[in-house]
């Protein structure tokens, strides 16, 4: 099924959860936050929520930084 991904159109298997979009992309949940149809999902969410066809996910990264 197609979803889109930060933007982009994906495919991914039929009840794909978020917890698995993320393994499959070799993503650490604690190091991302994620926003599931507009709404931001708690980590314990993430393996519960299971994508539909057209579903929207943006994987925002946590970024260190500043001034040296």
């Amino acid at each position: 099924m197609e979803v889109r991904i930060n933007g982009k159109p994906e495919t991914v298997a039929d009840k794909s959860t978020v917890g698995s979009v993320l393994a499959a992309r070799e993503l650490d949940p604690a190091l991302v936050s994620v926003e599931h149809n507009g709404n931001i999902l708690e980590r314990s969410q993430l393996d519960s929520a299971v994508l539909s066809e057209g579903d929207e996910l943006e994987i925002l990264f946590f970024m260190g930084g500043g001034q040296a």
